[in-house]
């Protein structure tokens, strides 16, 4: 019995370490969508990078993700 639980507890330790990789590598690929997303918005919109401050970014996240809802909203009602 005892042999029984030492191995479960072992495949159940491979779990979790397959599942706190497999959460690793989905966090890493949020966060190279997000990093792209952001630099195609700054592409896009002709921003300097040099000359956003953390206040103006947050300000440009808000206008267009208040954009975004709106032509989604639009788009909803059709």
């Amino acid at each position: 019995m005892i042999g029984g639980i030492v191995m479960s507890q072992s495949n159940l330790e491979k779990q979790e370490a397959k599942l706190k990789a497999l959460n690793q590598k989905i966090k890493d690929e949020k966060n190279k969508i997000e990093q792209r997303l952001g630099k195609q918005i700054i592409s896009q919109a002709n921003l300097d990078y040099a000359n956003l401050s953390n206040d103006q970014i947050k300000l440009l996240a808000k206008q267009f993700s208040v954009s975004l809802l709106n032509d989604i909203s639009k788009e909803i009602k059709r």
